[in-house]
């Protein structure tokens, strides 16, 4: 069994896309889709580039994950829950 992590450009609504064009394909046992990080975990049988490809034909932006992914991820996720938007702060 093997485990593939991408990541895939995609908003809430891609998701149902995405998991349309990995049901084609044999032997996949998990789809785990994470919105926040652009991250697709696919546990199964089926060779990894078969899987990127069926990704890219279903029309989304895929690539395999890389650890710059978890370095940019981390440091995104870092600036953004230090900021706060307070609506009655206007001076």
């Amino acid at each position: 069994m093997e485990v593939v992590e991408l990541k895939v450009e995609m908003v809430c609504i891609h998701e149902k896309r995405l998991r349309k064009c990995l049901s084609k394909l044999k032997g996949i046992e998990k789809v785990e889709v994470d919105t926040n990080c652009q991250k697709v975990v696919v546990t199964g049988y089926t060779h990894k580039n078969k899987i990127l490809k069926a990704i890219r034909r279903g029309g989304l932006k895929a690539d395999f994950w890389s650890a710059q992914n978890e370095l940019l991820n981390a440091y995104v996720s870092a600036n953004y829950t230090n900021l706060r938007f307070n609506p009655f702060n206007f001076f």
